[in-house]
C-alpha cells in the first residue's frame, strides 16, 4: 500500500494517514514487539563480522 505524503498536508490529515496503516492487534498469532528494537552484544560488532566473515 502506498500513500503519497506532499509538503501540502497538514498534520492532521498526516497522522489520519498514518492511523490508517496501522492494523489493530490480531487475536491470532503471538505479539513479538517485545522482541523488537535494540540487541544487547557481548562483543563488538565489527568482531563479529570478522569471525562471521572469516569462516568462508
Amino acid at each position: 500500500m502506498t500513500i503519497i505524503i506532499d509538503k501540502n498536508t497538514s498534520k492532521k490529515e498526516f497522522e489520519k494517514k498514518l492511523n490508517s496503516l496501522q492494523f489493530p492487534n490480531s487475536k491470532k498469532g503471538v505479539d513479538l514487539t517485545k522482541h523488537s528494537g535494540v540487541i544487547k552484544l557481548k562483543k563488538d560488532a565489527l568482531e563479529i563480522q570478522k569471525e562471521l566473515r572469516g569462516e568462508w
